[in-house]
């Protein structure tokens, strides 16, 4: 991490982020172990008055909250520099942002659905994905789920999460210094035990005089599962990179939306041969297939035909993209179900655009390449969560959570079911 002109040096924190179910296991409540230190601040690009916004966000946080540091994208960084009355730190030169996350505890995005998109493709070659504030900036959007004049309530809100319930609890917080090794592990290690845990105390709270939200409460959070996704070639060599991991890695690719085979701009319909749960399912012959995750569901998928689905439906979405029988339905899939595409040799044209959310492949792409598809897994064989895209959603969970389904209430606003044809929308 570098800092630029007059930044002092960035100690390193490592946080690990815990949740507990609510009442009706379907939203979870946040547990800080320790107060977040590492903010990593993404906004909507070449929008001077969102730009406007993220400043007046950022002064507050370093005056409200000493001990937080503030993480930027490069070209954020040097837009936002010198305006700012604070130290500003980010990746190197020629470094990738994506190396920012190993050094994030928490994200914050001002923008629409496409920075929350960007926020969690900067994550997308590992299973940790920190807390995510998203603030809606009036664009249209499913994900945004925050005002910004709410700013300050909201912020507050996710700080303290766990604050009273974090002191003498049987939290687990890593050592100092050390790091998480292995993505597909559980982060609690198995010699995890209650006495050791009630021994480690956090620190920095009681420094935020007033604003402790109790042992009960905390930011209630929906976990978005995402999709794990892997490329091969014709002859079962694995793809890697893309343009968030231009190091080649080999590592699968999460994707919070969708992933995606079309013709692009061939004028010949694509052939994809569709396998689910490892056995043949039908040979489409379309412009393109989409698997998507429910969070996907209201985006291409949606435009394609395929069905509305609610985030907390742990599932897998298959739709055609304009196939040519009009009996090819889109499909609704357990999410632990694997699905592979796998262009067929009957195609007259000889390559295809893959895309994972919005990322475009084309290394090896090509005649007898497949895409993989799996569902995330959400929990290790502890029952602990591992997995997903940690969205903050309106309200406190515990006692005095109301229950109300922010999802829900918007589709209809956003969506207009029944709308008079023709009118014009207010």
């Amino acid at each position: 991490m570098s800092k630029l002109p007059g930044t002092p040096a960035l100690v390193l924190h490592y946080m690990l982020t815990l949740y507990t179910e609510t009442r009706n296991n379907d939203l979870v409540c946040l547990q800080w172990p320790s107060p977040p230190r590492n903010i990593l601040l993404t906004k909507k690009n070449n929008t001077p008055k969102i730009t406007e916004s993220l400043i007046e966000y950022a002064q507050h946080i370093r005056s409200s909250y000493p001990g937080v540091h503030l993480l930027f994208e490069r070209h954020v960084a040097e837009e936002v520099h010198g305006r700012l009355a604070c130290a500003v730190y980010t990746t190197p030169a020629g470094v990738s942002a994506a190396a920012l996350q190993h050094k994030t505890d928490m994200i914050c995005t001002l923008g629409g659905d496409g920075t929350i998109l960007h926020a969690s493709s900067l994550f997308a070659n590992t299973q940790r994905v920190p807390p995510i504030l998203s603030f809606s900036m009036g664009t249209l959007g499913f994900l945004g789920e925050w005002k910004f004049k709410e700013y300050k309530r909201a912020f507050r809100e996710v700080y303290m999460s766990g604050a009273s319930a974090g002191y003498g609890s049987n939290l687990f917080t890593k050592p100092e210094g050390q790091h998480q090794q292995d993505d597909s592990h559980s982060p609690i290690p198995s010699s995890y035990n209650a006495a050791h845990a009630a021994a480690v105390q956090p620190t920095g709270w009681s420094s935020i005089r007033g604003k402790s939200m109790g042992s009960n409460r905390g930011a209630r959070v929906l976990l978005r599962n995402r999709l794990r996704v892997s490329v091969f070639d014709a002859d079962g060599n694995r793809i890697g990179g893309n343009s968030q991991d231009p190091s080649g890695s080999d590592s699968d690719v999460y994707a919070m939306n969708e992933v995606i085979v079309h013709r692009g701009g061939d004028p010949h319909l694509a052939i994809v041969e569709v396998f689910v749960g490892g056995r043949f399912l039908t040979e489409a012959v379309a412009d393109g297939m989409i698997i998507s995750t429910p969070t996907g569901s209201t985006a291409y998928s949606l435009s394609s035909g395929g069905s509305i689905v609610h985030p907390l439906v742990k599932s897998l979405l298959l739709t055609p993209v304009c196939p040519r029988s009009l009996s090819f339905r889109p499909l609704v899939l357990p999410a632990n179900t694997p699905i592979t595409l796998r262009l067929s040799e009957k195609n007259r044209g000889r390559e295809v655009e893959v895309s994972i959310d919005g990322v475009r492949r084309s290394k090896g792409v090509g005649v007898g390449m497949e895409v993989r598809v799996f569902g995330e897994r959400m929990k290790d064989k502890h029952g602990n969560w591992c997995g997903g895209v940690p969205s903050v959603v309106r309200g406190a969970c515990g006692a005095e959570a109301t229950g109300e389904d922010h999802w829900v209430g918007g589709l209809n606003g956003l969506l207009k079911f029944n709308y008079p044809f023709g009118e014009e929308v207010s």
